[in-house]
Formats: structure tokens, sequence, C-alpha cells
């Protein structure tokens, strides 16, 4: 899940939470102690109250009823245990965030609030938050992140048969996107049937405190094993084809405010609960641009002065009669040349920016003057110009990136199971 691992909205969520947390954490004076051994790593409870304070406050501000101490202490230590779980796995494997990848992440942050660095940081420690402490919980935001891109989802490969077949089932109807909230209990890997028996003993109690009137938000921060219990759940707009289909024919029938039974699948149960949904059938129209050209690269043979004036001597003989396609098949240095430098057409940013504005700027049959980009100095010409329906790639796109979505964070989740399975886990929550 670079900077770019972590949206602005998120990074802005952990902002406010750290500086409305401080109150709680300049209240509480705690003899530190350990709460909980990680194979060799140790979570103290100050650090625990830290966590605890900082998921409180993100409760209020979204106006959850807070869940009793007890409850939210064990779930938080839990997604800290997995968090360290996680973060002694990306040290085995030699995966860092070194500190000018952290420092970019900080200098975006502070934009986005409209702010310098320094007076960032005197914002945070006026109100309690350590700098260190801050600057430590995003780079682990950061490298959880990369944690998951490299062990999950770049090993996530989607076929065109796959995309075939959602087509075929989906023919016809609205795409539809739904926006979730979910209580979630992890079922062990091989479990015994006494361990799934009482994980769904616990899935059906909290299903009972729904019907009992408790808020699904609520129920979902004492309960739900997924990393946004502690935001009530919220899982935020998923588009359909991100869902497995046995999922989305219970969202169907649901209306906005409802939820489902109890969903099994092989990894936890679920209740899923529909917030709002929304139809996003809509066609998709780009300007098409039909263009060709010649490039010249400049290397310790060629240099720039040289490439340029190459262009534009060619340039001077193809407006004086001399054919573009022969001119390129002999000089160019681009692998179209073969075509006659034909592009074929080209959608909105599949070229370089470079590239892209000097074309945009010709009128069909015009030859630019030459045009540098990362790849060298090129003459560009236009052929024509069309408005091209592309709903049909978009929507394979989309499905692509959806089916690649729903598939990885099912094995995100049966990774993560394994990773904390075989983990040496000891917790001293409850040792007076």
């Amino acid at each position: 899940m670079t900077f770019s691992l972590i949206s602005g909205k998120k990074l802005s969520a952990v902002l406010l939470a750290a500086l409305l947390s401080h109150v709680a954490l300049a209240e509480v004076v705690t003899v530190d102690r350990v709460v909980a051994v990680v194979n060799r790593n140790a979570i103290t409870q100050v650090e625990l109250d830290h966590k605890v304070a900082t998921i409180k406050a993100n409760l209020e501000r979204q106006k959850i009823k807070l869940p009793p101490d007890e409850v939210l202490q064990q779930q938080v230590l839990d997604r800290m245990i997995l968090d360290q779980v996680q973060v002694q796995y990306a040290d085995k494997i030699g995966l860092r965030v070194d500190d000018k990848q952290l420092e970019m992440a900080i200098n975006n942050l502070a934009e986005q609030n409209q702010l310098s660095v320094p007076e960032f940081r005197k914002r945070l420690e006026s109100t309690g938050v350590t700098w260190r402490q801050f600057r430590d919980d995003i780079r682990q935001e950061i490298l959880l992140g990369r944690l998951k891109e490299r062990e999950v989802d770049s090993k996530v490969v989607v076929t065109e048969s796959e995309i075939d077949d959602y087509l075929k089932v989906s023919a016809g109807k609205a795409k539809m996107e739904y926006d979730l909230a979910q209580i979630q209990i992890n079922i062990p890997e091989n479990a015994s049937p006494e361990q799934i028996a009482a994980k769904r003993a616990r899935i059906q109690a909290a299903r009972q405190e729904i019907e009992g009137g408790k808020s699904f938000a609520t129920v979902a921060a004492s309960y739900s094993n997924d990393p946004n219990a502690t935001k009530g759940g919220t899982l935020g707009w998923r588009p359909a084809g991100s869902l497995p289909p046995a999922f989305t024919a219970l969202l169907d029938k649901l209306q906005p405010g409802e939820y489902t039974d109890i969903v099994r699948t092989p990894v936890a149960f679920h209740i899923f609960k529909l917030v709002d949904k929304r139809s996003q059938e809509e066609r998709v129209i780009v300007k098409q641009t039909h263009a060709r050209h010649i490039l010249i690269r400049s290397n310790e043979v060629i240099s720039t002065t040289d490439a340029r004036q190459k262009l534009l001597q060619m340039r001077e003989r193809i407006v004086a009669g001399q054919d573009f396609a022969v001119m390129a098949k002999s000089f160019s240095d681009d692998t179209s040349a073969s075509k006659g430098g034909d592009l074929g057409w080209l959608n909105p940013g599949e070229t370089v920016p470079a590239f892209e504005e000097a074309m945009n700027a010709l009128a069909p049959n015009e030859i630019s003057m030459p045009v540098q980009s990362p790849f060298g100095f090129h003459l560009i010409q236009v052929l024509e110009r069309r408005d091209q329906d592309v709903t049909q790639e978009q929507a394979r796109f989309k499905i692509r990136k959806e089916l690649g979505q729903r598939k990885a964070e099912e094995q995100y989740e049966d990774w993560l199971r394994q990773l904390r399975d075989r983990a040496r886990v000891v917790t001293r929550l409850k040792d007076e």
C-alpha cells in the first residue's frame, strides 16, 4: 500500500488522530511494562497506551461510541502484534524506508496541511506528540505498504479470460459500487473444529449486539479483526468487481443501512453493512491522435546539437516534398521506423508529456520543429484526429483493476494469517 503508498487522506487522518490524542496521553502516567513479546521484540504498556489514545481520538472524532477499555486495549494490541510481525519480516528481507524517502513523505504531508515543515513540527509538538514518534509512525505506514506491494500486490495476475468471464456474468447489468462497513472474525490456518466453533460464536455474539440496538461501528470496534475495526469497520466505496460474486448477490438484496447475515470465507467470518450504493454506468469518449515521428537519439557519437541539426535538415527536405515515411525508415532510431514512423492512434497520456504537448499543438499534416524528450529529439507529424468511444477498453481496464484488488485482498489476509501463525507471540496484557 515511495510516499505514494500512503494517500494524503490517510496521512491527514494520522495527523488529526495524533493531534487529538495528546490530552489522553498527557493525563496518564503509567509504569512501563511488557504487554506482549513478538518473537524477540517486546511491546510495552506505554506503546500500547499511546496507540489506544490515538484510536480513541479517532473514534471520538467520528462520533463512534467507544467500546470498553479492556476490549479496545486487546483489539489494539492484536493489531500492534500483527504490525510487529510484518515489520520483523520486512527487516528480515532487507526492506527499508530511508530518511530521504521519509522526509519526502513528511514534506508532502506538511504541504497538504498548508504548513512549512518547521511549522508542522511545532504544531505537533505543541500538542504533546513527539516528533520522533510521529516520524516512526509514518515510516512504519510506508514500510507496511511497500511490504504488501512486494509480497502480495505485485504477484497478483488477472488474465484476459477472467475479464471475459466477468463481462459475461455482468452483461446488461449496471456497474455498481458499494459503500461498505464490515465486522470480520479471522479463522486461524488449519483451525480445529473447536476453534472454528469459537470464532462462529464470536461473530454470532456481534450480530446479537447489533440486533440489540448497538451501532454497527461500535460493535465493529469491539469485535472485528479487520484493520479498519478501530474506524468503525468502514471499508469505503468498493466496485462490484472487487468483491466476490456471492457478496454482491447479498448486497443487491439490501437497502442502505441494512446488513447481511453471517458470511463465511476460507479465512474469516464476516457481517457486511451496506452504507450506500450507486451505479457507475457511463460512456468514455476521448480525443485520439494518429501521428508519426522520426527519432534521433543523442549519444557519445551524436551530440544534442547534432541531433537537433540533423532533424532540422530532414524537416526541410520533407517540407520540400520528400516522403516522411521514407525518411523515417531510413533515419529514425525508434522501433516504429519499419512502419514509416507511424505510431497509430494515441490516447491522451500514452506518450511522454513533452511529446504530447508538441503533438497537441499541431494541426493535421503539420510537421513540428525538433522536440526534445527523454528519448531524444523528434520530428512529429499529426495525420488526423478523432473522438473515439473507448468505453469497452476502459471497462476492461477497470475490471482488471477491480479483480486484482479482490485477489490482492484475499491473498493479503491469507498471507497475514500465515505470517502471524509462524510467529512466537506471548501476551501479558492481563498479567498483574
